[in-house]
């Protein structure tokens, strides 16, 4: 291969490369901006199929992906806020979204693209809000990906004149089977069904890719985008890798039959479009439009098959949760001996996440043995966290220069805050949820949907805590605080409402005043536990003042 056609594969790798990072660009400064929100939206959409769907799809045109709604829902799903049927209906939905996702990238917007991206880095550099930033991520991804569709067109213009390059793409015109999977494979592993479309049909629109191959790799992008989440769900609960398969088989499958159908029956034509790539983003359109009709239709079907597909490794599969992470004989070596504290702290952190998904239910329906297992978990959690403290108060080193001390308390202030959120819901939660039942009083509509909501902003601050401690990552540290003081202002506000239904005479409020402030103020306590993971990291960096978060420089920094 001569150095210019080393110089064009390059060019167009690279603009490809450019596309998948700006897709993800916009998609987490979606879920940066607006995730709680959407986390919101979906939880409250399962009323019926069709409502469920709509949500999926307004989701994926708003997080460029259908695979990120996917991973947003299976929390929900593991929790049993949402069951399996309606969860497909979402995730068919969000497939159909992510196509419309797609007709806009590709249509005349990308005109905006300076103004776009003028726009964007001024309000990511110049604004220190949070979400405001993060529409400035926004922008400037947008602004990218119309920049990578163009550097793509430029790149594969010299393919045109290449025997070699005809050749190879002529092959795959008379061998769907082969293109289809070539773009399974490449959709899975760029993680991105949006880019991979728009690769294949800018690429089509140069006249790269003949009619027929662009067909089938569209085909086969739906196919990989469906592997994505079956694999980044492989060890969630039974029901969510039920879903994620239902949708796999049911969009998998029918790729498969179009493509066969196309082999059979010259169908391109028939196709609206007035060129090959605008018949190939339609056929996508339409492919998926047809998959979420029939999908409705057969939701219940295709989880019964799926539930007889998976089975569920319960009694099997043996409990490890008291298994130590400390290794004693690494005391001697500080850094060695400090991850593995980490390690069991983040442990700690994902057993009292599950402790908090198993909490909440517990109000509508009082489970004396679940509420005895949160007990328990608790009081094992409370020693765990005593080993650890007893393991950094051993931990030296053989250099007297080395100061250990400040981080062996950092941990340890960690592990004792982490310790009183369990504290929070093996006590507190549990027994608001037995006085409840107990005195067969029910929350009014309105407070149940306020408590619900607030219980899922701490549960995904639970999360963004986990996620610090493992990364040590500043800007999500500096989120984590930001969104303490965003929890303190909620709470106050649904204390405010609170009182306006007392105010009302409602029966329900009146009843459960005393258990609705508690358990209020026990999510705002177990939240400011989790919290506080991000202030020892802060402070090394010198991103705190006495009492706040410093406005610094930093806070303009670059995080893309």
């Amino acid at each position: 291969m001569n150095s210019s056609a080393i110089e064009v594969l390059l060019n167009l790798a690279a603009s490809a490369a450019l596309l998948i990072w700006a897709v993800r660009l916009v998609r987490t400064g979606f879920e940066r901006a607006f995730g709680g929100h959407l986390r919101l939206l979906l939880r409250r959409s399962t009323h019926n199929r069709l409502l469920a769907s709509a949500t999926g799809l307004v989701s994926a045109i708003l997080l460029q992906s259908s695979t990120a709604v996917a991973v947003l829902l299976s929390g929900f799903m593991t929790s049993g806020v949402i069951g399996a049927a309606a969860g497909l209906a979402i995730i068919l939905g969000a497939d159909l979204g992510s196509a419309f996702v797609v007709q806009l990238l590709n249509s005349r917007i990308a005109v905006l693209t300076p103004l776009l991206l003028l726009i964007g880095v001024l309000t990511f550099l110049r604004s220190s809000r949070r979400s405001l930033r993060q529409i400035g991520r926004i922008c400037i991804g947008f602004a990218l990906i119309f920049l990578s569709l163009d550097l793509i067109r430029d790149a594969s213009a010299p393919l045109l004149e290449s025997n070699a390059a005809r050749e190879a793409m002529a092959y795959l015109a008379h061998d769907l089977a082969s293109a289809f999977l070539i773009a399974a494979i490449f959709t899975w592993l760029v993680h991105s069904s949006v880019a991979a479309v728009l690769l294949f049909a800018t690429l089509a629109a140069q006249g790269v890719l003949p009619a027929e191959a662009t067909f089938a790799m569209i085909l086969g992008a739906n196919l990989g985008g469906a592997m994505i989440a079956v694999f980044l769900t492989l060890s969630a609960t039974l029901s969510v890798r039920q879903t994620v398969l239902a949708n796999f088989l049911l969009r998998g499958g029918g790729a498969v039959l179009v493509l066969f159908a196309m082999a059979q029956f010259d169908v391109g034509d028939l196709l609206p479009g007035a060129d090959i790539a605008q018949r190939a983003l339609n056929l996508h359109l339409i492919f998926n439009l047809g998959l979420l009709l029939v999908g409705l239709l057969f939701l219940r079907p295709s989880i019964w098959i799926t539930r007889h597909i998976l089975v569920e490794a319960g009694t099997a599969r043996i409990d490890e949760r008291n298994r130590s992470l400390l290794d004693p004989t690494v005391q001697s070596q500080p850094s060695r001996a400090f991850a593995c504290a980490q390690r069991e702290l983040v442990e700690i952190s994902n057993r009292i996440e599950n402790m908090l998904r198993d909490a909440m239910p517990l109000f509508e329906n009082y489970d004396a043995i679940v509420a005895q297992r949160l007990r328990s978990e608790a009081k094992e959690i409370t020693q765990v966290s005593l080993d650890l403290r007893v393991y950094l108060s051993g931990v030296r080193s053989n250099d007297d220069r080395e100061d250990t001390s400040t981080r062996a308390f950092d941990l340890s202030g960690i592990a004792v805050n982490i310790e009183a959120g369990a504290e929070v819901i093996g006590r507190k939660m549990v027994d608001l949820a037995r006085r409840k039942h107990t005195t067969k009083v029910n929350f009014s509509e309105d407070g149940w949907r306020e408590l619900s909501d607030f219980h899922d902003m701490v549960l995904r601050n639970i999360q963004q805590g986990v996620t610090v401690l493992m990364s040590e990552d500043i800007g999500l540290a500096r989120e984590l605080v930001e969104q303490k003081e965003d929890i303190r202002d909620t709470e106050q506000t649904l204390e405010r409402k609170h009182l306006k239904r007392l105010r009302k005479g409602s029966t329900d409020t009146i009843e459960t005043s005393s258990m609705h402030l508690d358990l209020l103020r026990a999510l705002k306590a177990l939240n400011t536990s989790f919290a506080m993971i991000a202030y020892p990291l802060l402070k090394e960096q010198g991103e705190l003042l006495r009492s706040r978060l410093a406005a610094g420089p930093n806070e303009a920094n670059l995080e893309l």
